[in-house]
């Protein structure tokens, strides 16, 4: 068995954890001053494994591997959150620095080519999972002319001052690269609450992600009766209590829905808001009931702006993702070395975030493991997983990993 050195792993974890450092936590948005300086570290480490590293015009870190044959890719991401924890998609791209750097170090798995991706912008700060949609071929050009990050600054100007426009982008490789393994922490409470120490995933959920503008009029707060207001915040408010219930129906118990986010125009306590946004995001594994809840949202905002002084208007914000089940071969080998290396501690379960690995599915095998979430907490500072799930994992992946190379090198 490739054994892989902990020491190594946790310390590479924490010093990639020190770029963006916020308490117990990491703030690193994607192509930041701070996130740009953790690509060239990151860049730097893969070279000393003896990958051929480097960072893509869109900001991708990939790290190739020199061996011939048939390469398996482990990745995630390295981008967090705005209030972010140190192990989201962290851990999947230094698991996969790990496993390199431990089958290069085996007589009997040094051979193999394992290469190694952070791919850019997974949580969406300027257009989300930008790196592995450009990696398997997206047209996404137009987006990156489009689209920019809450300061309004523009990801086509980012990456013109980082001197990365122009850089050629990492590609998939048709029959050399064979599969895609994405390590992952839970992200929720599942493995935790049942007690176990690694999840092979089935199926990663579909995503929605769209924005609802109510215009009304501005107006003075003080002045102005309640009768005869066309307030867009109080009309956004009233439309998210019939949304919950217009949902509920048609869920189950993994169906979730969330108003991440509203914005009042102007945002001052003297003025009815004369606008409101509203950016709401649903999720599920079924792709029909995902289409059923965007009818009826549809449905209500036609209701509403029919039988309402306020304007309401429905736009969708980026692509829509479709559920995506995972490569069952990919997953038995998962299993197979769970079962000898944590027997009786893993389950399969589904994935409720989405990941890289729903996109790079679009090309080859994909699979996905994931270890526990202290508390289920994530995309907060305070997230963590104990490091002796940290380690497990690891050592589950590198042995799953030398197990497809094997098997891939003997068709």
């Amino acid at each position: 068995m490739v054994k892989i050195d902990p020491d190594r792993l946790l310390a590479d974890l924490k010093r990639l954890r020190s770029f963006g450092a916020t308490g117990p936590g990491v703030v690193r948005l994607a192509l930041s001053r701070v996130d740009l300086a953790s690509r060239e570290w990151l860049a730097a480490r893969m070279t000393e494994a003896g990958l051929d590293a480097r960072i893509d015009g869109v900001g991708t870190v990939f790290g190739r591997s020199r061996n011939s044959g048939p390469a398996l890719v482990i990745g995630s991401h390295t981008d967090t959150q705005p209030t972010g924890g140190w192990l989201d998609g962290a851990m999947g791209v230094i698991y996969g620095l790990e496993i390199a750097r431990a089958l290069a170090e085996h007589d009997g798995t040094k051979h193999l080519a394992v290469d190694v991706a952070s791919w850019i912008d997974e949580e969406g700060t300027f257009s989300g999972l930008l790196g592995s949609r450009s990696f398997v071929g997206d047209a996404v050009d137009e987006a990156i002319r489009g689209a920019t990050n809450r300061q309004g600054e523009r990801l086509e100007d980012v990456l013109q001052a980082a001197g990365l426009a122009g850089r050629p982008r990492a590609r998939f490789e048709p029959g050399r690269q064979v599969a895609y393994l994405e390590p992952h922490i839970e992200q929720g409470g599942r493995l935790e609450a049942a007690g176990k120490s690694i999840g092979i995933v089935t199926t990663i959920v579909g995503l929605r992600e769209l924005r609802l503008r109510f215009t009304g009029q501005r107006n003075h707060a003080g002045t102005t009766p309640m009768a005869i207001r066309r307030d867009a915040g109080a009309a956004l408010v009233a439309f998210i209590a019939m949304m919950n219930d217009a949902f509920a129906p048609l869920a189950d118990a993994d169906t979730v829905w969330t108003v991440g986010r509203i914005d009042l125009d102007p945002g001052s306590l003297s003025i009815v808001p004369g606008a409101a946004d509203m950016y709401l995001q649903f999720r599920d594994a079924n792709a029909a009931r995902l289409q059923a809840m965007e009818n009826r949202l549809a449905e209500l905002v036609r209701d509403f702006d029919a039988r309402n002084g306020v304007h309401v208007e429905l736009t969708t914000i980026d692509v829509p993702m479709e559920p995506v089940s995972m490569s069952p071969a990919l997953a038995e080998h998962l299993a197979q070395a769970a079962d000898a290396i944590a027997p009786r501690q893993w389950i399969r379960m589904p994935s409720g975030a989405a990941h890289d690995a729903q996109v790079i599915a679009r090309c080859m095998p994909a699979c996905m493991m994931f270890v526990p979430s202290i508390g289920g907490v994530s995309h907060d500072f305070i997230e963590d997983t104990a490091e002796e799930h940290i380690v497990l994992g690891c050592q589950v992946a590198a042995t799953a990993a030398a197990a497809i190379l094997r098997e891939q090198r003997t068709r």
